[in-house]
């Protein structure tokens, strides 16, 4: 496939306007996603294994990779030591691809903005990327995934730089830390996600601890 094929399909799941749209888009994308997000230097889910290594110990208890597509952070973590991994997609045909990896015990569907079925405080931490970007999950999806790490855990997660530039991310990531569900950590400089590939987008990481 063409770089300009691989454009559109991402273009595709950025512009999407309901969860219908984006699963439908995932869907088709799922055999062909790892070599062509890669093809295109996409970098989101080894990168982040480098702030869950920073903060969160290997035997902290289960992590949830929180839209985890394909599962590609999936293999890295492991390797790491990181040996209790759950993941949540809105894709089955992309939660069938990361099952096949063999690194995660628990894999769900689900659709980030809604009620996830898991009870308060199950996790260690939750990780998340490429996942609150443009035609995504909203801001409104950190109040649940906060509610299933437990106090002391961590949320760790990228956002697009078009999403901070708007109202509802920074508002809500405020409005947590007001209300004492979290306390930010870390924050990165802006980086590209894609190293060949959309030189405009902008990605910051963020790291949270749960109170």
């Amino acid at each position: 496939m063409s770089q300009n094929e691989q454009q559109r399909a991402l273009d595709r799941v950025y512009a999407a306007t309901n969860p219908e749209e984006l699963a439908d888009g995932y869907a088709d994308w799922a055999a062909a996603y790892d070599r062509e997000t890669i093809e295109l230097g996409y970098c989101l889910p080894f990168a982040i294994t480098a702030w869950v290594a920073r903060h969160v110990p290997k035997d902290a208890g289960i992590l949830l990779d929180a839209g985890c597509g394909t599962g590609l952070s999936g293999p890295l973590l492991a390797s790491l030591g990181y040996g209790d991994l759950a993941g949540l997609d809105l894709s089955q045909e992309m939660l069938d691809i990361a099952a096949s990896r063999g690194c995660y015990s628990d894999l769900r569907q689900g659709e980030l903005g809604q009620v996830l079925p898991w009870p308060d405080n199950h996790f260690a931490c939750f990780l998340s990327t490429g996942v609150f970007t443009l035609g995504h999950a909203p801001a409104s999806s950190l109040d649940e995934l906060v509610r299933i790490t437990r106090p002391g855990g961590h949320a760790i997660f990228t956002v697009r730089d078009k999403l901070l530039e708007g109202d509802a991310f920074p508002a809500k990531m405020d409005a947590l830390v007001r209300d004492g569900r979290w306390r930010l950590v870390e924050e990165s400089g802006p980086f590209r996600p894609f190293v060949l590939a959309e030189p405009q987008a902008m990605n910051s990481a963020f790291v949270f601890e749960i109170l």
